[in-house]
């Protein structure tokens, strides 16, 4: 029996091996007990307090620190042999990366749970979809990097020079694609800042529709007339954007004019008049009614009222019951509505003669 454990195989006896293998062995063990057991129990009792960070750290840590730990053991019952330093250094290289990409895995994956758990509560009445994915493309970003940069650093590359290089390369890249990266950046600053969502009304120059798509380098917008514009994001971050859907009242303001010919007690008693039908409506708030001017061919008056409601099809029904009691209204008082028209006075120059002869005798 001990001749067998002392025979060498690869620079290793029998017994080297089967000490790897316990080891290798027993901590999957431990682990998996671990798991099963206490990593259980610290679940539940994260599910019972207030905050969520506990439980997103308890799912992380069962999704890709278990793993690590495998790891580790792994690597502690392989290192227990005689490796030759190419084997010895080909495997501490595999178990850095594993150990890496699970270490960055389980920081994203908690930082990203944080992020859902925060749009949801502070936004639960509507998708953010969006938002989330842009916020989780920065975490995911920032980390990778950070991670490769200290992958690199214990494996022996020099890391500055490394940065130096990919500074160098980056800027050729930045300056071949910097539109699309442009676009990209501004997609970023839209979601932060969000000066619109989709699903919101908005106008851009003599350009108005909603909000559809709201992606990468464009932004989707369904126009009033049914076609559908892509403008790049760069674009729609440096236009001045009219967003309708956040308006909550809408300020109205309309003029009418009456006739000269109106008697002075009906022209006193047409700003009452106005401000009762504007308040008999019920998603309408009167402001003022004011005798503003002489026109041409009429007494001006100008109107100002509010309408409750970013609607639009609400705003039209409310000004078109306003016009139709308005002309009900000025009907039946006898008040006529002015429109363009001009007096032409003909002299007669015959009789203008005649009647200075009269005068001058």
């Amino acid at each position: 029996m001990n001749d067998l454990l002392e025979r060498v195989y690869f620079h290793n006896t029998v017994q080297d091996y089967l000490i790897a293998f316990a080891i290798i062995l027993l901590g999957s063990l431990l682990i998996t007990i671990f798991r099963r057991s206490v990593l259980i129990r610290i679940r539940k009792w994260t599910e019972n307090t207030n905050n969520h960070f506990d439980d997103y750290a308890v799912q992380s840590f069962a999704r890709f620190g278990v793993p690590i730990v495998h790891f580790i053991v792994i690597y502690l019952g392989i290192t227990s042999l005689n490796l030759t330093p190419r084997i010895a250094g080909i495997f501490q290289i595999a178990i850095t990366v594993a150990i890496t990409f699970m270490v960055i895995r389980f920081i994203t994956t908690t930082l990203v749970m944080l992020v859902r758990s925060y749009f949801k509560r502070k936004h639960h009445d509507r998708s953010n979809a969006n938002e989330i994915g842009a916020i989780s493309l920065i975490i995911n970003m920032v980390i990778w990097f950070i991670g490769i940069g200290f992958l690199f650093d214990n494996m022996g590359y020099d890391l500055t020079a490394i940065i130096a290089g990919l500074g160098i390369g980056g800027i050729a890249v930045a300056l071949a694609a910097q539109n699309i990266l442009g676009d990209l950046f501004n997609y970023f600053v839209i979601f932060l800042d969000r000066p619109f969502e989709v699903g919101d009304f908005v106008a851009l120059g003599d350009k108005s529709g909603t909000i559809e798509h709201i992606g990468v380098k464009t932004t989707r917008i369904k126009s009033l007339t049914g076609e559908q514009l892509i403008i790049a994001n760069s674009d729609l971050t440096s236009s001045r954007i009219h967003n309708y859907k956040r308006m909550e009242r809408r300020r109205i303001q309309f003029g009418i004019g009456v006739t000269y010919e109106t008697p002075a007690d009906k022209v006193e008693a047409i700003p009452e008049i106005i401000k009762e039908i504007i308040t008999s409506q019920e998603l309408a708030e009167f402001d003022r009614a004011h005798f503003s001017s002489y026109g041409d061919s009429s007494l001006d008056f100008v109107i100002v009222y509010h309408v409750l409601s970013s609607d639009f099809n609400k705003y039209m029904d409310t000004q078109q019951a306003i016009n139709m009691q308005l002309f009900r209204e000025f009907e039946k008082r006898g008040i006529e509505f002015a429109y363009p028209t001009q007096k032409l006075y003909v002299v007669n120059e015959k009789q203008m003669a005649e009647n200075e002869a009269q005068r001058m005798f």
